[in-house]
């Protein structure tokens, strides 16, 4: 027995030796605890906690299997991010969110990081300001003369890019860093390059495409939501028009299904987050695509939740017919209808919604629909209702005072339409016309009554 202790004591030694540490002091966190925590893809998970001594001190340990960045944070104070690239780190300063005071004291990678971290955002305040400068000897005729001002402006944000550039390239290349700090000086400047340096969007876009989405560093960064975020943000607002927005769009989507496809776990993650972010953001022309093309994927196992989700966009995709829809018993009938499901109503298109009470952005949306009834329907347009309330009251309150057709079955999301329909978020537009061909699968009542000013008013 005292044997295999002896053992199980040397084991956990030689582990220890093999971990590699974080240890500081914070002056004013003593006592408070203070935790270690990782990046997996789009979720974070707890590497180590420990709680700072009396005087400040602390020490905590991370393994090799926690490779990328990590960062620290204790109660009611912000992250302090740190890269974890194999080496002992020391930091010491008042606070994590107390930048100014924060230094490191070892570990090369966190020097690197530190020293980028401080020098980087002055260099893009000064690009910012020569830019504006050069925009202004550029166009105002009163400083365009001034030639030598203007290529001393041009010199001068050469100089400064080239000395960013020169710090990134000077990295050791199997740093962690020497891979993690461009990525984020990309993502970071999207927002600029497509409101204030229009001449890098073609560049810029090219290397958001070339960002690796199946590359673990990526996924152990911290930066994965943001690159794609980010990425569908600067194709949104970079590009025009819609048609141009979706071409690309599409585009970035077939490039980062292609890297994922040899690993599932990746492949499911980024596509259901993609598909969230597009639903969102009403991009529902790149949402199809990107529905159709992981449906259509043979290499790799597609989640089945995931799967159900993007199955709406295969059958209720534009063209298609659109289930019907019977009206039961729970149902609001205005006086001028007296049809008993969608195929039966006397009209040449049908709005079909799905929405419902406890929906704060239902409430706020389908309202917009009263006032303009009365116009859709002198265009023949009807509008159908499916609520996803629960109760009778419930219903009752939501679509009773509605001067157009309301039903429902009190089943939620398992009511038949919401299954038929493949609804996951409410509320939801569907423009049939009297057939059930579906038209458009649309956004925003905005969006359904600028389609019948555009389509059926401007043909009258």
């Amino acid at each position: 027995m005292l044997k295999l202790v002896s053992c199980f004591a040397w084991i956990v030694f030689l582990s220890t030796m093999h971990a590699q540490s974080i240890s500081g002091h914070f002056s004013l966190l003593a006592s408070e605890e203070i935790t270690l925590e990782g990046f997996d893809g789009l979720k974070t998970y707890p590497i180590s906690n420990t709680t700072i001594n009396e005087k400040g001190y602390f020490a905590l340990n991370y393994s090799k299997s926690d490779y990328g960045v990590g960062y620290l944070i204790s109660s009611n104070d912000k992250p302090l991010f740190v890269i974890l690239s194999g080496e002992d780190i020391e930091i010491e300063g008042e606070l994590l969110s107390k930048i100014e005071t924060l230094r490191t004291i070892k570990g090369q990678e966190n020097l690197w990081f530190e020293q980028y971290a401080r020098e980087h955002p002055k260099r893009e305040q000064a690009l910012s300001a020569w830019t504006y400068l050069e925009k202004i000897y550029d166009q105002d005729t009163l400083f365009s003369i001034h030639q030598t001002a203007i290529k001393a402006i041009q010199h001068e944000k050469s100089r400064i890019k080239a000395e960013d550039d020169a710090f990134l390239s000077g990295l050791p290349g199997n740093s962690y860093v020497h891979w993690f700090l461009p990525v984020r000086k990309l993502i970071s400047s999207v927002s600029v390059v497509a409101q204030y340096r229009p001449q890098e969007i073609p560049s810029t876009l090219k290397a958001l495409r070339t960002i690796d989405y199946s590359d673990q560093k990526l996924y152990k960064s911290g930066l994965l939501r943001d690159a794609i975020e980010s990425h569908v943000w600067f194709i949104e607002n970079s590009s025009s028009p819609l048609d141009s927005v979706y071409a690309e769009l599409n585009r970035s989507i077939d490039i980062m299904l292609s890297q994922l496809q040899n690993d599932e776990k990746k492949y499911n993650e980024t596509t259901d987050f993609l598909y969230n972010l597009l639903e969102k953001r009403s991009l529902y022309t790149s949402s199809e695509h990107l529905a159709l093309q992981v449906l259509e994927e043979k290499s790799c196992t597609v989640d089945s939740k995931l799967s159900n989700k993007l199955e709406g966009y295969r059958k209720m995709k534009k063209g298609n017919i659109a289930p019907n829809i019977v009206f039961g018993e729970f149902t609001y009938l205005p006086d001028h209808v007296s049809a008993v499901d969608l195929r039966t109503l006397n009209t040449e298109y049908i709005l079909v919604v799905f929405a419902a009470g406890w929906c704060s952005h239902c409430i706020g949306e389908i309202p917009k629909i009263v006032p303009l009834y009365e116009k859709w329907k002198n265009y023949n347009v009807e509008v159908v209702l499916v609520s996803l309330d629960e109760t009778p009251r419930d219903f009752a309150r939501f679509a009773a005072a509605f001067p157009f057709i309301s039903t429902t079955d009190y089943k939620k999301w398992d009511s038949k339409s919401v299954l038929d329909y493949h609804i996951f978020g409410t509320p939801s537009f569907f423009l049939l016309n009297k057939d059930l061909e579906i038209i458009l699968r649309l956004k925003s009542v905005e969006q359904m009554d600028a389609w019948v000013n555009w389509f059926l008013a401007g043909e009258k």
